[in-house]
């Protein structure tokens, strides 16, 4: 476009600008009502960023002033909620490495994935998706390093560290088969002190004509974060395929009373070509320094690896 800059034209892209800043910036403002707009959008909020390039590049190819300016605010809120996640991982003192995947039912590789997982040498590793025909292929590989195990249903924790007070989590919805099993919550003794380890997988979320099926994973959600408010322990950490990403308000029973990683995107669905992070790292009275995923495995979910000081910073 021949011309010098102008700030009378772009108007429609200033005002796209204007509005993706406000979607970035009060997305729980969307409404969730039918359909879950709000929480689908939410899975995917940080690729709004895609959103502030793309109008970046209609501002300069249509020299708009007006457009430009405004392109800075999406920016800038961008930049504050996602942001940090990209800087560096912290070069500071770790107590624990933790591992979390969701190994999928159909896995053709059980022991070749429990030994990609080990070589992360971490302290905890959480599963899911375990099921009788692959969990002594696991437990076989998994014996040497990580003597002290647990499974109830189809989710496990093995630890370099004992476990105690083991037992079933009730986050089983309303309406879900008494065959349904996928929380457990352990005491690990650390060289730090005890704390209280949850390993949970919220049920699957939908997206069909009725909009963004969450109903049972809020559900479930729910009662997960009820267990972990009445736990008597103080340091929690929380491993998890929690079937939704951290700035989906369905989770905010577990991300009001929990910490989210401070670096590290470490997007793990689907595993061909990831673009949300849905297994998680949480955790109270600790702090998840940063988190990144592993090389695939025979999942359709990518594992992630997170470093955890135990105790505030």
């Amino acid at each position: 476009m021949r011309g010098g800059w102008s700030w009378t034209r772009g108007r429609a892209l200033a005002a796209s600008a204007l509005l993706t800043a406000g979607l970035l910036g009060f997305h729980s403002a969307v409404p969730n009502a039918a359909g879950r707009p709000g929480s689908l959008m939410e899975a995917f909020l940080p690729w709004l960023g895609l959103a502030v390039v793309v109008l970046a590049g209609l501002a300069l190819w249509r020299r708009s002033a007006a457009a430009a300016v405004a392109v800075a605010l999406p920016a800038a809120v961008w930049a504050y909620l996602f942001g940090g996640l990209l800087l560096p991982a912290e070069r500071a003192e770790t107590d624990i490495v933790t591992v979390q995947h969701n190994v999928s039912d159909e896995n053709p590789d059980p022991a070749g994935t429990a030994r990609a997982l080990v070589a992360a040498e971490p302290g905890l590793i959480a599963l899911e998706e375990l099921t009788p025909a692959a969990l002594p292929a696991y437990a076989s590989v998994l014996a040497a390093d990580y003597p002290h195990h647990a499974v109830e249903g189809t989710v496990g924790l093995w630890s370099k560290y004992p476990l105690t007070d083991v037992r079933r989590l009730a986050i089983r919805p309303r309406g879900i088969g008494e065959d349904w099993n996928r929380g457990l919550r352990s005491s690990v003794r650390t060289p730090h002190g005890e704390i209280a380890v949850y390993v949970a997988h919220l049920p699957s979320v939908r997206l069909g004509v009725r909009g963004f099926g969450s109903v049972l994973r809020d559900e479930s959600a729910g009662l997960l974060g009820a267990a972990i408010a009445a736990e008597r322990l103080d340091t929690v950490i929380l491993l998890g395929d929690l079937n939704g990403t951290v700035d989906d308000r369905g989770l905010a029973p577990l991300t009001s009373r929990l910490d989210v990683p401070r670096r590290g995107l470490a997007f793990s669905w689907p595993a061909a070509f990831p673009v949300a992070r849905i297994d998680q790292v949480l955790a109270r009275s600790a702090t998840v320094r940063d988190i990144r995923t592993l090389p695939a495995t025979g999942s359709d979910h990518l594992p992630v690896a997170a470093r955890v000081r135990l105790g505030r910073p």
